[in-house]
């Protein structure tokens, strides 16, 4: 299915373009693999490191058409993970967030359209679910801009996955709580009793893929994935580390859960459960459907959404073996000269 076709990944220099490069770079599958984002010194350090003749590199931006355009034509697949994705920044700046996230998608599906592309795979989170913040609006409009043209794509397929925080990738937690170790200040906490899902990018790039396989216009897939506490986490990493260092407790910052929804209830009553994974498929009718209106969904009032805090919960000695399979622990905390690219 993959073999001599050529892959576009925008946002392609980020922590998921990074492992699925580390996935694919090596074998045959994909002729060609494009690398799109705004950044030219990570892409320039990419290309250094990675010397491979199947990586192609554009500078554009999703906000610009005309440089997703020219990016587009010849390509197979797209990997859509350009976004803007910082919870406090997006808050501050939330048009910004709006042009990236939504005009953005848009943009990437319209020329994948356009020049034939047969399936554009759009990443989204678990903020998009229920959001409070200016980031997870826009991740939901995103989603609903995808599905909305999903109907209308021809031949092209556009469907989505969601998924949660992922282990280790940048500006997340935990390499912040190992840099203050390293750097002998306290482990600043939010709220010890916050949960979230824990997910490698092994396991994103895992859910892309079976999206990239089972996906049908529409459609939404999300993993199953363990979570635990922020406290326990930060109790995990201070034990591997075999740290003193104080914990502390500094209050919710602008626009965090409490804990993150991947599946609303909403979209659990008509989830299909695929083993590790839930497909939702696209609400299809036409804005006539009320006239075929006869009876609601009684269901919709009895079953939960799927969220951090009731799935499967990992205390400190499960933490301590998941997040000690990482390459960027093994090699931070342990002293292990792991073969990494550039997350």
């Amino acid at each position: 299915m993959i073999q001599n076709k050529t892959l576009l990944i925008t946002g392609g220099t980020g922590s998921f373009g990074n492992a699925v490069l580390q996935r694919f770079l090596h074998t045959d599958h994909f002729k060609e693999i494009r690398i799109f984002s705004r950044d030219e010194k990570k892409q320039d350090d990419m290309r250094t490191l990675l010397k491979n003749s199947k990586l192609k590199f554009y500078i554009g931006d999703v906000r610009d058409f005309t440089s997703v355009e020219k990016a587009m034509a010849g390509v197979d697949y797209v990997f859509h993970a350009a976004a803007l994705k910082q919870v406090p920044s997006c808050e501050f700046f939330p048009l910004e967030a709006t042009k990236t996230n939504v005009f953005g998608t848009q943009n990437v599906i319209d020329a994948a359209v356009k020049y034939n592309v047969k399936k554009v795979i759009c990443l989204s989170t678990d903020k998009a679910a229920y959001p409070i913040n200016a980031m997870g609006i826009s991740k939901a409009l995103m989603e609903k801009v995808a599905i909305a043209a999903s109907r209308n794509a021809g031949d092209t397929t556009v469907c989505l996955t969601r998924y949660g925080n992922v282990m280790a990738s940048r500006g997340s937690v935990i390499p912040l709580f190992i840099n203050q170790i390293k750097s002998g200040n306290p482990l600043t906490l939010t709220d010890p009793k916050m949960t979230r899902f824990l997910m490698s990018l092994n396991d994103a790039v895992d859910l892309v893929l079976f999206a990239f396989e089972h996906g049908n216009p529409g459609d939404l897939f999300v993993n199953k994935a363990p979570a635990a506490t922020i406290g326990d986490l930060a109790q995990a990493i201070k034990e591997l580390a075999q740290s003193d260092n104080e914990i502390k407790v500094i209050g919710t910052r602008h626009g965090e859960k409490l804990y993150e929804t991947l599946c609303t209830r909403e979209e659990m009553v008509k989830a299909e459960d695929m083993g590790d994974f839930y497909r939702v498929p696209a609400d299809n009718r036409d804005l006539n459907y009320a006239i075929y209106f006869s009876e609601g969904e009684k269901e919709i009032t009895e079953i939960e959404d799927y969220h951090s805090h009731n799935t499967e919960r990992l205390n400190v000695e499960g933490v301590k073996v998941l997040i000690s399979k990482l390459a960027y622990v093994r090699k931070e905390l342990f002293g292990e000269s792991v073969e990494d690219f550039l997350v």
